[in-house]
C-alpha cells in the first residue's frame, strides 16, 4: 500500500456493534485511507466534490450514498464544492455479520450487498430518498434498537434496483471475491498471477477443463463481462496500482500489465476510468495526509 494511503483506526471497540457520525463540515479534509471496517456514507449538499474509492474516481453531485468494503482505499475530496456538506458516516466491524448468519435465506441480499462493497456500491437517488430519514434518525439512537434500524436498512439497500459497483475487481485483493465457481476462481487467479503475460481464450479454456465457447458463455453469464473485459479489466487494475505504487513510466506500466500498444492501453484506461494514465496518477499523488 502506497504511504500516502493512512490506514485509519477507527474508535470501534470489540464490545461495540457499530458507530455512526454525524457532521456539518465546509470541506473534506481527511486523507486517502483503508480501514478493517465496513462503512456507509451519506453526503448531502457537496455537488462538485471529487470522490475515489479502490480504482474508481468521480465527481459526486449535491447527494449521494456509498457503502466501501473493509480495507479499500477511500476518501472525498472538497475539489469544486463550495457549500456547506452534511456527512453521516456508520461504520461496524466486518464480523459483526459472519458467513453463517448471512447464509440464511432471509439475509441473502445483504450477503450479495456486502459482497459486492469489496469494489464500493453506490446507491441510486430512490433509494437515497427511502432511506434518508431513517439514516438520519439512526444518528440520533442508541440500544439495541439501533442493531435491528441498521440490518433493516442494510436489507432495503440490498433489495434496491440500479446499485453501481464502482472499482475494479482486480485493483484489490482478488480473493474477496467469491463467483460460487471453483472454475471462475480458478480463471482468476490465473488471470491475477499470469496477467503480464500472453493469455489466451484456449489458455484459460484448458486449464478449467471446457470449450472455448462453452467458457466463453460461463464467464459472461456469471459475471456480466466477455474474458478480454475481464482480462483487461484486471490488466488495468494492477496498472492502477502501479500507477499509485510505482515511479514507473506509464509505457513501462502499459507493458508490464501485458499490454501491447501504448495508445490501446491510454484508450482503455480512459474508458474504463474517465481519465488518462497521466490524469488518474495526478489524481492521487495531489492526496495530502493532515494527522
Amino acid at each position: 500500500m502506497n504511504k500516502s494511503i493512512i490506514k485509519e483506526i477507527t474508535p470501534l471497540t470489540p464490545n461495540d456493534c457499530f458507530t455512526i457520525f454525524s457532521r456539518v463540515k465546509k470541506e473534506f479534509n481527511f486523507p486517502l485511507h483503508f480501514h478493517d471496517e465496513y462503512e456507509l456514507n451519506l453526503i448531502l449538499n457537496a455537488k462538485g466534490a471529487k470522490r475515489i474509492i479502490g480504482g474508481h474516481i468521480d465527481v459526486i453531485g449535491d447527494y449521494e450514498l456509498v457503502l466501501v468494503g473493509p480495507n479499500i482505499p477511500h476518501a472525498w475530496f472538497t475539489h469544486e464544492c463550495t457549500t456547506e456538506i452534511t456527512e453521516i458516516t456508520i461504520q461496524w466491524h466486518k464480523d459483526l455479520f459472519d458467513d453463517r448468519f448471512l447464509s440464511r435465506n432471509q439475509l441473502s441480499f445483504i450477503k450479495k450487498l456486502l459482497e459486492m462493497s469489496a469494489r464500493g456500491v453506490s446507491f441510486p437517488p430512490e433509494a437515497i430518498q427511502l432511506v434518508l430519514p431513517r439514516l438520519q434518525q439512526l444518528s440520533q439512537r442508541s440500544g439495541f434498537d439501533s442493531v435491528l434500524d441498521l440490518i433493516s436498512l442494510l436489507h432495503d439497500l440490498s433489495t434496491s434496483r440500479n446499485i453501481i459497483a464502482l472499482s475494479d475487481t482486480s485493483f484489490l485483493n482478488s480473493q474477496s471475491y467469491n463467483y460460487n465457481s471453483r472454475r471462475l476462481d480458478k480463471a482468476f487467479q490465473y488471470m491475477n498471477e499470469n496477467y503480464q503475460k500472453e493469455i489466451s481464450l484456449i489458455d484459460i479454456a484448458k486449464l478449467v477443463n471446457m470449450t472455448e465457447e462453452s467458457f466463453s458463455r460461463f464467464i459472461k453469464k456469471r459475471t456480466g463481462n466477455t474474458f478480454i473485459s475481464s482480462l483487461n479489466e484486471i490488466r488495468l487494475g494492477h496498472a492502477s496500482r502501479m500507477l499509485i505504487d510505482t515511479t514507473h513510466s506509464i509505457t513501462e506500466i502499459c507493458y508490464l500489465c501485458g499490454f501491447n500498444n501504448i495508445s490501446n492501453f491510454n484508450r482503455l484506461f480512459k474508458k474504463k476510468k474517465g481519465c488518462t494514465p497521466k490524469e488518474f496518477r495526478e489524481n492521487f499523488s495531489g492526496v495530502r495526509v493532515f494527522v
